[in-house]
């Protein structure tokens, strides 16, 4: 099959790294595949050209761009893919009607997160796509649920958990001691160690994890937060650091590439969003071995069962954030009991070769049917 994957840019997030992931096991799965950069390119671009995968970049200029329009049904009409797949709310836009006016014959969108931040507008455009879209893939039932509450049906939709390298694959990566783990981050041997992973804007909740860093820090003297990831909200974040709490305690690490090497030496990983659709960190937290603890959320729900594979705390409730993980670090065999059912969870259910073989799948059942 001809494929092409469109999707605004390559930036560092969770819905990008799915891109990279199912464009490169398509690619090794006998398909032509291409990557469609619907307004920037970026650094995770550099992957899918070490596969050999090709990144079309169409250079969308600003939000009602027409030329942008124009130029991706150009493109697409003159490549001429079996199928489209399009994600997030720019490149479903875009792209959705770019695939209708080449005469595509799969259009499928794709939905990766609870979006409260859209307006009545964008639910409008989301609706009046229906009648191009063959279907909508989406990685949890959270999503799906609050798709339907305004207005698409849950028949659109297919849900297909987001996939994670294995730990045979994890363990081919360069490995590092516990002791250089955290010399990377500038953090004591003799500390617990406690990790969040994310772009630092609202959704993420950076100032409760901060509370909490805080909250822990005070309690036991041993603890750091690191908070790996850039973002808008940086410079206020660090300055709210800086408030209410001390280095020593929380510590902002930025964008890092080597997290995977990290993530085995912390003690526990903390998630405090208000909204996700299925987090990759969190998966791969699971994976590295790391008790969890996040917010009680349907995005997180899909992942952490509560006392089985991590902990969950209701949304802004630091303290309860901080009990369980104090709880953890106390009592180790408590938190490798859930580590291992953690990690057993991930290995059997959200695996890359799971996630690109139900793509193919799809794309497979869809044509048939055009």
């Amino acid at each position: 099959m001809k494929i092409a994957l469109v999707i605004p840019t390559m930036d560092r997030g969770g819905a990008e790294k799915q891109v990279v992931l199912l464009a490169i096991g398509l690619k090794n799965a006998g398909h032509d595949v291409r990557v469609v950069l619907l307004t920037r390119d970026g650094p995770r671009s550099e992957s899918l050209r070490a596969a050999g995968v090709e990144v079309v970049l169409i250079g969308k200029k600003f939000k009602l761009d027409p030329t942008a329009l124009w130029r991706l049904a150009r493109w697409m009409k003159s490549w001429q893919p079996d199928v489209v797949h399009t994600w997030l709310f720019a490149a479903n836009s875009f792209g959705r009607v770019a695939a209708k006016l080449a005469g595509v014959p799969v259009v499928i969108a794709s939905e990766r997160c609870v979006d409260p931040w859209k307006r009545r507008w964008h639910f409008w455009i989301d609706r009046r796509l229906q009648c191009v879209t063959d279907t909508i893939t989406t990685n949890s039932d959270g999503v799906r649920e609050f798709y339907n509450e305004h207005g698409i049906g849950i028949d659109s939709f297919e849900i297909i958990p987001n996939g994670v390298e294995n730990s045979q694959t994890l363990k081919s990566q360069p490995t590092i001691d516990r002791e250089t783990a955290r010399k990377r981050l500038d953090v004591s041997v003799d500390r617990k160690l406690i990790l969040a992973v994310g772009r630092l804007w609202p959704q993420k909740r950076i100032r409760d994890l901060i509370w909490a860093g805080e909250l822990l820090g005070t309690l036991r003297q041993d603890s750091t937060l690191v908070i790996i990831g850039d973002g808008p909200q940086r410079e206020a974040m660090v300055r709210h650091r800086d408030t209410v709490s001390r280095v020593e305690f929380v510590r902002f690490a930025g964008n890092r590439d080597d997290v995977a090497e990290l993530l085995p030496h912390a003690d526990a990983f903390w998630i405090a969003s208000e909204y996700e659709g299925q987090s990759n960190a969190v998966i791969e937290a699971m994976l590295a071995g790391v008790p969890v603890i996040a917010s009680n959320i349907p995005g997180n729900r899909d992942l952490v069962i509560d006392g089985e594979t991590g902990c969950l705390f209701e949304l802004g409730d630091e303290a309860k954030l901080v009990e369980k993980t104090n709880e953890l670090l106390d009592h180790p065999d408590s938190a490798s009991r859930l580590t291992l059912a953690a990690k057993q969870r991930i290995e059997t259910n959200f695996t890359v070769p799971a996630m690109v073989d139900a793509h193919g799948e799809l794309y497979r059942q869809l044509l048939a049917k055009s």
